[in-house]
């Protein structure tokens, strides 16, 4: 009897291993087919893993996506909310694609409901407030969407995107400091690409606003929008000061690339031993200012100006020039981040 008995044990585990490594076969084509763009035969070899394991988080998911891929929103709902019930290992990204299904639906307003109850479930995750943000910022709720940007920030410095936004809603709010710190975060995340244009242009823009030149060379107006009592009014000032410098004697004969990397030197020098104040506690004092005045302070702030303007084709050859340089940077960003 016992020998009966281990037989049907072996035979049963057999088939549970077979069953389990054709689930897994199952699953793996039909990645091959969504990564193809063939949804529909993914969705078909999903649905045969489903039959060998009906409560799969993974074929749950892998379904979703391929129904996301064919705009069925519905079905990606559906699927995703099959997760949120009773799912352990998905439920973040099962989050992430109901919210973003409900938003392409016309349905913002329930988007950020499903993120909003993802982000108290879950705790902090950058990609929930992030897509949190997103959706604000289609509703035109400009201040909840920068709080969700930050958030995401400090959850992930390296999330460009997040800097990108914060960079626009504080360029378009005349917040120049803010959005300087945020744009000079972002290019010294994503130095080459069309968005870096944009950005660049914005760090220029927040730079130089501030000067007018009149009709005699030597006559020079600031002009300043920010109030002078203000988190950064006074800082707002030293750079419109710097800005004018440049029509001084002693730097007529220096680059715009030279000038940029002394003001910017100069510009993070500042920050950094600048006066507490009430207003410290905000991510760009806590957060921004301090990476800022360590590369102000540190060996590398030419390197760190002419990586981030790469953009621009006399840092890309620098670059190319001075690699060791660069290496050294990296090495030494590398451990700043840690």
């Amino acid at each position: 009897m016992k020998k009966i008995i281990g037989i049907l044990f072996l035979c049963t585990a057999a088939i549970s291993a077979q069953e389990a490594n054709n689930f897994t076969k199952l699953i793996e084509v039909g990645i091959v087919n969504h990564d193809k763009g063939k949804y529909k035969e993914a969705i078909e070899f999903y649905e045969k893993a489903l039959k060998i394991q009906p409560n799969s988080e993974l074929a749950f998911y892998e379904i979703s996506l391929s129904y996301f891929g064919l705009k069925d929103y519905k079905n990606t709902i559906k699927y995703c909310n099959k997760i949120l019930k009773k799912g352990k290992k998905h439920l973040l990204p099962a989050y992430i694609n109901k919210g973003s299904a409900l938003d392409l639906m016309g349905k913002t307003k329930r988007s950020i409901k499903v993120f909003k109850e993802a982000i108290e479930k879950l705790e902090n995750n950058y990609l929930l407030h992030f897509n949190l943000a997103i959706n604000y910022l289609k509703m035109n709720e400009t201040d909840n969407a920068e709080i969700h940007f930050k958030k995401a920030v400090l959850d992930n410095p390296l999330h460009g995107s997040s800097h990108f936004y914060l960079a626009k809603i504080n360029h378009h709010n005349r917040n120049k400091v803010p959005a300087l710190l945020a744009s000079y975060y972002f290019l010294l995340i994503e130095p080459e690409t069309i968005r870096a244009s944009d950005i660049y242009n914005i760090l220029k823009e927040n730079l130089n606003s501030s000067v007018e030149e009149g009709e005699n060379e030597k006559n020079i107006t600031i002009n300043l929008n920010a109030d002078s009592s203000s988190e950064f009014g006074a800082i707002e000032l030293m750079i419109s000061v710097m800005e004018a410098s440049k029509k001084i004697e002693k730097n007529k004969d220096k680059s715009e690339s030279e000038l940029f990397v002394e003001n910017t030197e100069r510009l993070f020098k500042i920050l950094g031993d600048f006066p507490a104040s009430g207003n410290k506690k905000s991510i760009w004092w806590n957060f921004y200012v301090p990476m800022f005045s360590k590369i102000g302070n540190s060996k590398h702030i030419e390197t760190y100006c002419k990586f981030i303007t790469q953009i621009d084709t006399k840092s890309k050859i620098w670059l190319e020039n001075n690699e060791d340089k660069m290496k050294s940077f990296i090495n030494w960003l590398d451990k700043e981040l840690k």
